[in-house]
Order: C-alpha cells, then sequence, then structure tokens
C-alpha cells in the first residue's frame, strides 16, 4: 500500500489510526519539483488488487498506457488469502491470481512501479502525487483503488497464524472450515451475519463479544437468536492457540475474570474494516466510516478521479466486485479522456 498525506487534520478519524495510504508527514518537501517537466500520464491507478489491475487491464486495451503504484503489498489484501474458490475460472492463492492480473494488464501495456505517495492534490489539473522520494507524477485522470483492511486484535499469534486459521473475511475463507469448529469475534451486523453464514456449513460456531448483549441492528438479533450459533458473552480473547494452525481460543470473562479454552479450527475476527481513504477525507466525500461516497458508479465530485473496489464498499468486499468496479472505473476514465 502507499502512503498518502493528508495537508489538513481531520477530526473524525482516531489520531491513532495507522492509514497505510495516507499518514502525514510534515517534512516532505515538494520544491524541488519541477512540475513543468515532468511528462503526463493519461491514467494513473492507485492500487495493484483486483480494483486495480482490472482498471489497468481496460486502461490499457484501450490505448491509455496506464501506471499503477501497487505499494508496499503487490496485490493488496488479497495476497493475505491462501485459498481462492470463490473466483470464477480461477482456483489458486491470492497471491497468484494478483500476479496473473497484473501479467496480463502488463501485457496489454499498462506498467507497474513500487513507489510510495505521500502527498496528491486534486485541486489542479493534470492531478499532482508525489513519493516520498520526492518524484513528481501527473495525471489526467486517477483511479484511486486502495482497499481496506479488516480490523483485528492486535494479538501476537493472532498476526502469527494469519492464513492459517485466523481470517478477516468468512465469505472467503469459510468453505475451508466446512464441518469444523469456529469461533467468530464481535457484536454488529457483520459479525452476525459472519456467524449466520458459517453456521450453515460448519460444526459448531461461537460468537465471542465483551458485552452482555449484541449491537446489531433487531433483526439480525432475532436471526441469530433463533440460529445454532452459541455464545461466550462478555468475554475477550485472550490468545489463539496453534503452532502451525489455529487449534483453539482462549477467552476470558471480563466481568468474572475466569479464563478458558475453546476448541476450534478457525477464529474470524469481525470487529470492522479500514478503508484507506484518509488521504482523501479534505478532497472527497466520505461517509462517516471512512468509505468513498459514490451514486451508483465510481465516479466522484472531482472530473476524472474514480474510486473502485474495497475502499468504496463498505458491503461485499470481494474480489469479483472489486474486478467490476475497476472494469467501471476504467471505463468512465476512458470517456473522460476522449471527451
Amino acid at each position: 500500500m502507499f502512503l498518502f498525506l493528508v495537508l489538513l487534520s481531520v477530526s473524525k478519524f482516531d489520531d491513532d489510526d495507522d492509514f497505510m495510504w495516507g499518514l502525514d508527514d510534515e517534512n516532505q518537501e515538494t520544491k524541488d519539483i519541477v512540475w513543468e517537466e515532468l511528462s503526463i500520464h493519461d491514467i494513473i491507478i492507485l492500487g495493484s488488487g483486483p480494483a486495480g489491475s482490472t482498471a489497468a487491464l481496460y486502461a490499457a486495451r484501450a490505448g491509455f498506457k496506464p501506471l499503477v503504484l501497487h505499494g508496499d503489498v503487490p496485490g493488496g489484501q488479497l495476497t493475505y488469502t491462501s485459498e481462492i474458490e470463490n473466483y470464477p475460472g480461477f482456483n489458486g492463492t491470492g497471491t497468484e491470481l494478483v500476479k496473473l492480473m497484473e501479467k496480463q494488464a502488463t501485457h496489454a501495456g499498462a506498467s507497474y512501479k513500487s513507489d510510495k505517495i505521500v502527498s496528491v492534490d486534486l485541486s489542479v489539473f493534470p492531478r499532482r502525487l508525489i513519493s516520498e522520494n520526492n518524484h513528481g507524477y501527473l495525471c489526467k485522470s486517477l483511479i484511486i483503488a486502495t482497499g481496506a483492511r479488516a480490523k483485528y486484535l492486535g494479538l501476537e499469534n493472532e498476526e502469527r497464524l494469519k492464513n492459517r486459521g485466523v481470517s478477516g473475511c468468512a465469505k472467503c475463507d469459510g468453505p475451508l472450515y466446512t464441518g469444523k469448529n469456529v469461533v467468530v469475534v464481535g457484536g454488529g451486523d457483520v459479525a452476525v451475519e459472519e456467524a449466520l453464514y458459517l453456521s450453515r456449513i460448519c460444526e459448531k460456531v461461537t460468537l465471542v463479544h465483551r458485552r452482555d448483549e449484541l449491537r446489531a441492528s433487531l433483526p439480525m438479533k432475532k436471526r441469530i437468536m433463533q440460529s445454532s450459533v452459541s455464545f461466550e458473552w462478555d468475554s475477550v480473547i485472550e490468545d489463539v492457540i496453534g503452532d502451525e494452525y489455529v487449534t483453539g481460543v482462549q477467552v476470558k470473562n471480563i466481568k468474572t475474570g475466569v479464563s478458558k479454552q475453546l476448541e476450534a479450527n478457525a477464529m474470524f475476527v469481525a470487529i470492522g474494516h479500514t478503508p484507506e481513504t484518509k488521504a482523501f477525507a479534505e478532497q472527497l466525500d466520505l461517509d462517516e466510516n471512512g468509505y468513498f461516497i459514490t451514486k451508483g458508479s465510481p465516479e466522484t465530485k472531482v472530473p476524472g478521479v474514480y474510486v473502485a473496489g474495497d475502499c468504496a464498499d463498505r458491503i461485499y468486499r470481494q474480489a469479483i466486485t472489486s474486478a467490476g468496479t475497476g472494469c467501471q472505473a476504467a471505463l468512465l476514465a476512458e470517456k473522460f479522456l476522449t471527451e
């Protein structure tokens, strides 16, 4: 992921949020960039996940030779998925899928580059982007496909066992644990939806929530109370157990102080997602959770600037839906550039 600089403070985000696409850098020097001497790209795409690479493929096939800046983790969050079985025509790992996408887009004429952007200015045309090495980029059209990352608990073994039983997406990884025992962490609508989905394919599903009542909406509460999901109320996850793969979790009741272990083959953390959008908070419209606000398409209020993938998708967050919006963004960029 790339780093973008927000020059104005954004009060609606917590100060300690680690937005990989938007960290402030007050010492960033820009005075040496001579913008008049830089070449102007027709299209620059921020992000090389399914949205970014699909946009790159369509833009390249239209003859625009887009530049894709893919940051520290080429391919984005999908590279953390160990097995994909729900992408049409493909079976394999997330890393394999994004590599195939990049290869196809490159063959069509797109170019990929590892560079970290720390500042972006959408108020001028062509749009200006500055990297951490004080390299400048100019583009007529910008496609933002910076993605979103699942929030995790911050436990040491949780990090170690990611993609080995620890997941932030039940619909992505749940089928790998068909007939197994799993744990879901959270208490909102997302956690309930994940637990209900898993209850249809898993032997046992236990929902761990730190309160004695769910925060989910009333219809979702009614659904889960009528399901086979069991609950660990007033409890938090103390540790994730397992050497190579998850074999259980240790939970602690915060009212009694008593800890115990639950057998589980997987733990799904459903405490929310963080869209990588903070850098654009003063330039594009965001909702209360930081997702880009769109009107049914990837268009934004800035002409020629489009958003695609999980940074604008608070509902589905699937590789296939991200690819679809990447396609739409590229087609809109093509229309903008030709008109």
